[in-house]
């Protein structure tokens, strides 16, 4: 953004009571690289689905979404641990403490590999069992094993990926892990476009255009985390070394990492898990619904890409404020970030949903198909501004170390809400409408009830907790 735009844009910002200039700046530059990652990582698994969509049929976009709720458990485990890196990452390193930070991240790269590797292989050895107990239809079914099957590998890349990410994150460069993961998603597309037109794989040039690109990824994190710079620049200032495993005590560490990570990944895979009763809802109505569905979520997630930027950066200002002890600097950029998210959300949203019949189009050619999904996708859009404000909420709340409390409200808002509603579609006339109306459900509860959480202050005496237990 030019100079002129940037900064008639946090005039305006200003003036409307959103967010002040300083703060604005400082939340744009961690946040412009980590959306422009979101936008590619999500663009990546959201141009495969066309892709498959296009060569395939609705067939595969609907075996996608089978495979996709597995996929998404496991990956969602390793953000959550992710989050718990950032964290304490953030922290040591606002309180100059660069070894502790780099211990953190030495500790958390192999809790991720013990919890990668067993899931991973169970994907791979038992994929046609899994993806069974969601439907019925044989052709989506073959799908989606198969894509199970072999996407499962990229988990042992992408869990060392998420913690690489937020650990650049963690000291305030979003620059670095925006390039990798961004020429990463580019090299995905192009692997699988290969691999799905040249060689006429289908739904398996997808996956294994997934895992060849995220070991890609891996291998260049690794370069940086080492402490080796990119042709002069990104070179980790808490790089992982031999001098790291001298550090003085790695369990306690672990341990921390693990009280605080535990809720955010309790919280990610019951995100997730509910996807499987939903789809499972779904996949009642037929393949049209579940691609429908599916394509809904692709949609809804791309739009969060912004989420990316606002949620890490509430939780890396936030989190080095407290670790500063200046508990109403940090509550200054919460509120802010909050307003910020919410005016940014409610502009996408309107334009996703007065397109939506045109996006729909993008992923499917059957107009029937198309008629069922762009209701979907208006559902999506008007949800999406609901879980961005959750996002910078619960970004708020990670930075401070207060993890719990979004755990909970994240379950109610599923479990509690989204899944009942959806289920009346089953015993009632509304049918298929029912999931539109659980889109919405499942974030508003959450974004309502951790807004209030940011509001109530009760987050500071957890970061307080939290950060006098590091000293």
């Amino acid at each position: 953004m030019g100079s002129a735009a940037f900064d008639a844009l946090a005039g305006l910002l200003d003036r409307a009571g959103v967010i002040d200039r300083l703060r604005f700046r400082e939340t744009f530059d961690l946040s412009w690289p980590r959306i422009v990652t979101g936008l590619a990582i999500m663009s990546k698994s959201t141009v495969d689905l066309a892709m498959v969509g296009w060569d395939v049929g609705t067939a595969a976009v609907a075996g996608l979404a089978f495979a996709n709720a597995y996929w998404q458990v496991g990956k969602f485990l390793g953000i959550g641990l992710a989050g718990g890196t950032v964290s304490l990452v953030s922290q040591a390193y606002g309180a100059e403490n660069p070894e502790r930070a780099s211990a953190a991240v030495a500790v958390s790269l192999v809790v991720t590999l013990l919890i990668a590797a067993p899931l991973a292989t169970a994907y791979a050895l038992f994929a046609p069992e899994l993806v069974a107990v969601l439907g019925s239809e044989p052709e989506p079914l073959r799908h989606a094993a198969t894509y199970l099957a072999l996407v499962a590998p990229a988990l042992l890349f992408e869990f060392p990926n998420l913690i690489a990410s937020r650990t650049y994150a963690g000291v305030g460069d979003t620059v670095t892990p925006m390039l990798i993961r961004a020429g990463g998603a580019l090299m995905n597309i192009g692997f699988s476009a290969v691999l799905i037109f040249g060689y006429g794989l289908g739904v398996a040039g997808a996956a294994i255009g997934t895992s060849l690109a995220t070991g890609v990824v891996v291998l260049v994190f690794v370069w940086g985390l080492a402490g080796r710079t990119y042709f002069g620049r990104g070179a980790c200032p808490i790089a992982v070394s031999r001098a790291t495993l001298a550090f003085d005590g790695f369990l306690p560490l672990t341990r921390r990492l693990l009280v605080v990570s535990a809720p955010l990944m309790a919280r990610r895979t019951a995100e997730m898990l509910v996807a499987f009763p939903l789809v499972a809802i779904a996949a009642t109505f037929g393949p049209a619904v579940v691609a429908a569905y599916e394509v809904a979520r692709r949609v809804r997630t791309l739009i969060d890409s912004f989420s990316w930027g606002f949620s890490i950066a509430a939780s890396t200002l936030v989190g080095q404020r407290l670790g500063a002890g200046d508990e109403a600097d940090a509550e200054a950029y919460a509120r802010a970030i909050i307003r910020l998210s919410a005016t940014v959300y409610v502009v996408a949203a309107v334009v996703v949903f007065a397109l939506s019949p045109w996006i729909a189009g993008v992923f499917v050619d059957d107009p029937a198909v198309v008629d069922i999904a762009a209701p979907f996708v208006a559902a999506a859009a008007v949800s999406v501004v609901f879980l961005g404000i959750d996002g910078s909420a619960t970004g708020t709340l990670r930075g401070a170390g207060d993890t719990q409390y979004p755990f909970f409200t994240s379950l109610l808002g599923r479990y509690g809400c989204a899944l009942p509603v959806a289920a009346l579609g089953l015993v009632t006339t509304l049918g298929a409408t029912a999931l539109l109306v659980a889109l919405v459900a499942e974030t508003v509860v959450p974004a309502i009830l951790n807004v209030r959480r940011v509001r109530s202050n009760r987050w500071k005496a957890v970061g307080r907790a939290h950060v006098a237990a590091g000293d």
